[in-house]
């Protein structure tokens, strides 16, 4: 069969790399203040094989490709995260016009915060059309997915995505920050189970999450940055 017939999903090893099968598309994107709030811009360009590993212990010398460096450092990569379902762990705000889902898996890309206010208070003052649709896209725009908005007719509102993953990078910070993995591709536990399959996750390079294998913004704390990257 082949490697083109392959299914889109990541796989995650044991104490290894998160193997990604499928023709995935994979980019670099940078963090970037826009006003009060945040765009991503272009980075990088990378190889585009049909099957990659990509690095998830933070040691790797070809960032962010596995090149074994777990072996070497001995990585515990124990999966902690929880396999409940989104909408069983999330609280939901009601607002005015349009409610929050949020479920605190927090990776400190702060789009959350947008030019008129930060999403929750733009969900409170939602019966503003402006208002609404600024929280909506500060919503969506989160990349850990951590946040969904919601209609009053209990409809998800999520950004359409193709399947891709995202290296990302914030020179504001001085770090590198998560994967962003985007478009609902399979992730594969190393114990077979499979994960809820999201529109938007972002999963741990540093090594360091105490939430694995999601991203709960420890490369802010340890200052985890690529080899590759001056994050200046």
């Amino acid at each position: 069969m082949s490697d083109k017939n392959q299914e889109r999903k990541i796989k995650i090893i044991k104490n290894g790399p998160y193997i990604v099968t499928g023709n995935v598309p994979l980019s670099e994107k940078i963090i970037a203040p826009k006003g009060k709030g945040y765009e991503y811009k272009e980075g990088r360009s990378f190889p585009q094989p049909e099957n990659y590993a990509l690095c998830r212990c933070g040691k790797s010398k070809n960032p962010p490709f596995c090149d074994g460096s777990h072996d070497i450092y001995k990585f515990d990569g124990t999966e902690t995260a929880s396999q409940e379902n989104y909408i069983d762990r999330a609280s939901r705000q009601e607002g005015s016009n349009l409610d929050l889902l949020d479920d605190d898996r927090c990776a400190f890309a702060r789009f959350c915060h947008r030019q008129d206010g930060n999403v929750w208070e733009l969900t409170d003052e939602s019966a503003n059309p402006k208002c609404r649709e600024e929280a909506i896209k500060a919503a969506s725009d989160c990349p850990a997915g951590r946040l969904v908005a919601v209609d009053k007719n209990g409809n998800l509102i999520e950004p359409i995505f193709e399947p891709s993953i995202e290296i990302l990078q914030d020179p504001e910070k001085k770090v590198s920050a998560s994967i962003f993995v985007k478009g609902n591709i399979p992730i594969e536990s190393s114990d077979g189970l499979t994960y809820e399959v999201r529109n938007r996750v972002a999963l741990c390079r540093c090594g360091k999450s105490s939430n694995k294998p999601f991203c709960d913004a420890t490369h802010i704390s340890v200052r985890y940055v690529d080899n590759k990257v001056d994050n200046k």
